[in-house]
């Protein structure tokens, strides 16, 4: 079968991932997968198309100027001319859109998995209204948990044409990973991280917050933020006016994962919502005890005392509070991130993701 997934990448997070992931595993198993990747010259965001390349994995840079830009409407319908897919695979609001628009007049099957969505500001919602009307025309319409489901429901995409598929990971690929951040560490020092996109919806401010609270008890832990995005300076100068620039660094977008989470010793999630978030299944796949929000899909993967902490969205005290739980129980760290590790290795592999994805290609070309 061939399939062409189609995204406009603000980096290498989630979505990105799951995509080059699941093509990765399609091909080995005989299928051809080509991934597009819009290119907006002012924002190039091509990390995707990078990491395809070092999979060896088909990949087409398609230039957008990041508005509606009718040339990138043509390139892709020429795109799809050349790779002539069974199926269009879109994430996100732009590839929902563009590949609407250059597929409308043909008779390929239009599938998008919708990850999350965000509302922050007015553009945001515009753009999230398009984005669920066009993806009324579209054949199927995955989300990414039963959350992101109910969104799309209430949105007016039919029930019948939705489809619950959880994210999956290579748990190899991270369960063999050799630190890499601890250079700089002391022997007695320990490292707790927060991996992600530095964006409102993250809620990365009250990680900070919560990193004073933490250094009362434990003086000699050290925090890490590991991402890029718009908030970055923000959160610099929030890690500023509390005191905390020597004892959080910034580390920015960092390629090779799985020995940034052998690095750390808690990973901690923040955020005010989420889909199903990639992070959390990578920490628990490298067996590194998390402390996450229970936001989203979170608690689908992150059990309370089962396979790690769930504390309220946007309370630093209780972020702290779970910090310093982990931090001062070893039996209660090791017990989470095994449970937590089976948990993944069970429900949340690339080889349950794929097998789900190749059914539904399945069900979707036989239907016609």
């Amino acid at each position: 079968m061939r399939i062409l997934h189609l995204i406009s990448s603000g980096g290498f997070y989630g979505a990105e991932r799951v995509i080059v992931t699941l093509a990765s595993k399609l091909n080995q198993i005989g299928h051809q997968t080509c991934i597009g990747v819009f290119h907006n010259f002012r924002h190039p965001n091509t990390e995707i198309a990078d990491e395809a390349k070092v999979r060896n994995l088909p990949v087409q840079l398609i230039p957008c100027d990041g508005r509606l830009d009718c040339g990138a409407v043509r390139t892709l319908r020429a795109l799809l001319e050349k790779v002539a897919p069974e199926m269009l695979h879109t994430h996100g609001y732009k590839a929902d859109v563009y590949g609407y628009l250059a597929t409308r007049d043909s008779n390929i099957t239009r599938i998008s998995t919708c990850h999350t969505w965000h509302d922050n500001d007015l553009k945001d919602y515009l753009y999230g209204v398009l984005d669920r009307t066009v993806l009324r025309r579209f054949k199927m319409t995955v989300a990414v948990s039963e959350a992101v489901a109910k969104r799309l429901r209430d949105a007016g995409v039919a029930a019948a044409s939705i489809r619950i598929i959880t994210n999956g990971i290579d748990v190899e690929e991270f369960s063999r990973g050799q630190p890499s951040l601890c250079a700089d560490l002391r022997p007695n020092e320990r490292l707790v991280g927060l991996v992600g996109r530095l964006a409102p919806e993250k809620g990365i401010q009250y990680f900070l917050e919560a990193v004073p609270i933490v250094l009362r008890s434990y003086p000699e832990v050290r925090f890490v933020v590991i991402g890029d995005g718009p908030e970055r300076q923000n959160l610099a100068r929030t890690a500023r006016a509390l005191g905390i620039e020597e004892t959080v660094r910034f580390a920015g977008k960092l390629q090779v994962m799985p020995g940034v989470y052998a690095s750390l010793d808690i990973l901690v999630s923040s955020s005010l919502w989420e889909g199903l978030p990639m992070t959390i299944l990578e920490a628990l796949a490298a067996a590194i005890p998390v402390i996450a929000t229970a936001v989203g899909a979170v608690p689908m993967v992150v059990l309370h005392e089962q396979t790690g902490l769930l504390v309220p969205a946007a309370d630093a005290k209780a972020l702290a509070g779970g910090i310093i739980r982990l931090l001062q129980d070893c039996e209660l760290r090791e017990r989470l991130a095994d449970q937590g590790n089976q948990l993944v290795r069970q429900q949340f592999s690339a080889e349950t993701m794929t097998t789900q994805y190749l059914r539904l290609y399945n069900e979707l070309r036989a239907a016609g």
